[in-house]
């Protein structure tokens, strides 16, 4: 059996700083409570709308697929493949995809606020995203998306002023303290 050499590659100091040093969690707290405060307000909204979650529920999902699958006829807006993905998957379970994305968007937005398993939440916060960014939708989409890609790089120290704080070591999250001279 031949021995296998390990390469270790140093993180570049301004990567480290950002996301795996407590020093930049108050950078990261800005950012996660603007972001989970966008998720929760859409969310609530929607939770509290009769087209979303209720009576007529599934009825915004569904005109709003319909939109997309006509953009993708009509321009490049919407890629095919999602067109049919919308037309076959998610238009004729429009109500229980109501349900999901309006509390999956409070959801991601409470677990942003208070900082809980930060890295997930702004994981599927950007699948969302991504998501309506493929049905033609921009809106505020781009930079949410873009801010929570990079709450999932800082999970480590994302959460720091958070529940992550104390949750995280119980999950097994390695962190160690490092004496300084500062």
């Amino acid at each position: 059996m031949s021995k296998k050499e390990i390469i270790y590659i140093k993180e570049n100091l301004v990567s480290q700083f950002l996301f795996s040093d407590t020093r930049s969690a108050i950078f990261w707290l800005l950012v996660r409570l603007y972001v989970g405060y966008a998720w929760l307000k859409a969310g609530w909204g929607k939770i509290h709308n009769d087209a979303w979650i209720g009576e007529n529920g599934g009825a915004a999902v569904a005109g709003f697929v319909q939109g997309a699958i006509a953009k993708s006829t009509e321009t490049k807006d919407v890629a095919g493949w999602y067109a049919t993905f919308l037309e076959n998957m998610v238009l004729p379970n429009a109500k229980g995809f109501a349900f999901i994305v309006a509390y999956g968007e409070v959801l991601v937005g409470l677990g942003l606020i208070v900082g809980l398993l930060t890295g997930i939440a702004a994981f599927f916060g950007a699948l969302m995203n991504v998501s309506f960014l493929f049905a033609g939708t921009v809106s505020t989409n781009p930079i949410l998306f873009i801010l929570a890609t990079w709450l999932v790089l800082a999970w480590k120290v994302a959460g720091w002023y958070g529940l992550d704080r104390f949750a995280l070591p119980k999950l097994g999250t390695p962190w160690s303290k490092i004496d300084t001279d500062d």
